[in-house]
């Protein structure tokens, strides 16, 4: 009697495996394999309608410079353009890059030996001879300070060995800063020429370079105090005496200068770069081709005026980081554990932010909005490992990203597949 009631319980159950493996044989899951996303999303943050205020111009004809850019120091975003992205030859500003990159090669306290190439350059110049030696820090004095040619050149073949090398280097750098348009041929910003084309950059990516100096590079706080110094007395191997004075006269023209650069050559005209730091907000500008001679100081009256409309009209913001909050997602034909009770069921996902910021501050005027955009993925391949991407946050104002996050999977999905479902029926039928 046992045996017959065994037999039929044994037909119950095969014919409850067949039943079961022809459902999921000819199902695409109990829900399908998709998350429930996709939609871009939108969210305000802070800076709603209510405080927004119309924007204040500044009107080109207001400023000398053919070529002109203010920028956030902290994000980058800029604030004011005025063909900022044409190329154009921008002379001794170059020197900014030759600095911060002989700062970073770690060279500043050897000897540096003068070529017959960097004893060649025109004036403005040290007056070096081939053979003099110097020490790397004391050429970056007069490289920044009176912005001599030779310096710039003896300070090149020493870091890379070549003026062609040094370029190489300076251009990699420029990328990797975020320049879009830079071409560098020469150390000291001399219009040359090679095979990748004229000197050149343009207002915005100098803009970049400039905040790389003063904010970013693991050096700024020695370029800062280089390029602050008033006056620098220095000697060469043989005991000549030099003495180097700062000509950034916007050090004396407006509180908060803490660093620029001039240069002029005839086809560049008068160019300038500088930063600003005020109260925790940072500001970047880039004047080029501002006034030939006879216009000499064009470019203060022109930098004054940007610096002074990003202060009057950017504050610092800091973002609520509530807004990069995440919900959880649902995803169909998934499992955790491999039950047969999740079997019919979505799979809930937990998210988080990847290499989320601290704090994220920067510079904000009344009329910016600031959005938070959240984009998915359409559909979600399964299994889900922990750390998979599932979509990005873009952290946008005034229309432009300033931030970007990856948005991971925080735990781990499994597929259903016919094997793993077949355990989850006999591990429910064990425990019967």
């Amino acid at each position: 009697m046992d045996r017959i009631k065994n037999n039929k319980l044994t037909k119950k159950l095969a014919g409850l495996f067949l039943a079961l493996a022809v459902a999921f044989c000819f199902s695409a899951g109990p829900i399908g394999n998709e998350a429930v996303f996709g939609e871009e999303t939108e969210q305000k943050s802070g800076g709603g309608d209510s405080a927004k205020k119309e924007p204040v111009e500044l009107p080109e004809r207001e400023l000398y410079a053919r070529s002109c850019a203010l920028i956030d120091g902290s994000s980058g975003r800029i604030l004011y353009g005025k063909d900022e992205t044409n190329a154009m030859a921008n002379a001794s500003t170059t020197k900014i890059l030759t600095c911060i990159l002989a700062l970073e090669s770690g060279k500043s306290a050897e000897l540096v030996t003068a070529s017959e190439y960097a004893a060649s350059q025109p004036k403005v110049h040290l007056g070096m001879k081939a053979g003099d030696q110097f020490y790397m820090l004391d050429l970056l004095y007069g490289l920044m300070l009176e912005s001599y040619n030779d310096c710039a050149v003896a300070i090149a073949e020493h870091v890379s060995g070549s003026k062609e090398a040094f370029a190489e280097l300076m251009n990699e750098k420029a990328e990797e800063i975020g320049c879009t348009d830079t071409h560098f041929v020469t150390p000291n910003g001399l219009d040359q020429e090679d095979e990748g084309g004229e000197h050149h950059t343009t207002a915005y990516d100098l803009c970049l370079i400039m905040r790389y100096c003063a904010f970013e590079s693991p050096v700024s706080d020695t370029f800062l105090a280089l390029t602050q110094t008033k006056s620098y007395t220095f000697s060469d191997g043989a005991g000549k005496s030099y003495t180097v004075n700062n000509h950034n006269n916007l050090f004396n023209m407006m509180d908060g200068v803490i660093t620029g650069k001039t240069g002029y050559t005839a086809k560049a005209g008068y160019c300038y770069v500088a930063a600003v730091e005020d109260g925790g907000r940072r500001y970047c500008i880039a004047l080029l081709a501002c006034g030939w001679p006879n216009n000499k100081n064009y470019k203060w009256a022109d930098a004054k005026k940007l610096f002074g409309y990003g202060m009057d009209n950017y504050h610092l913001y800091t973002a609520d980081e509530k807004a990069l909050d995440l919900k959880g997602i649902e995803i169909g034909r998934g499992c955790k554990n491999e039950k047969l009770v999740e079997w019919g069921r979505r799979a809930s996902l937990s998210l988080y932010v990847d290499n989320g910021p601290a704090e994220m501050t920067f510079l904000k005027a009344d009329w910016d909005d600031a959005v938070v955009r959240r984009e998915f993925a359409e559909k979600v391949t399964l299994p889900v490992k922990e750390g998979d991407v599932l979509g990005k946050i873009y952290y946008q104002v005034g229309g432009e990203d300033l931030y970007t996050f990856d948005i991971c999977a925080a735990e781990e999905i499994k597929d259903w597949n016919f094997r793993r479902f077949l355990r989850a029926v006999w591990d429910t039928f064990l425990t019967l």
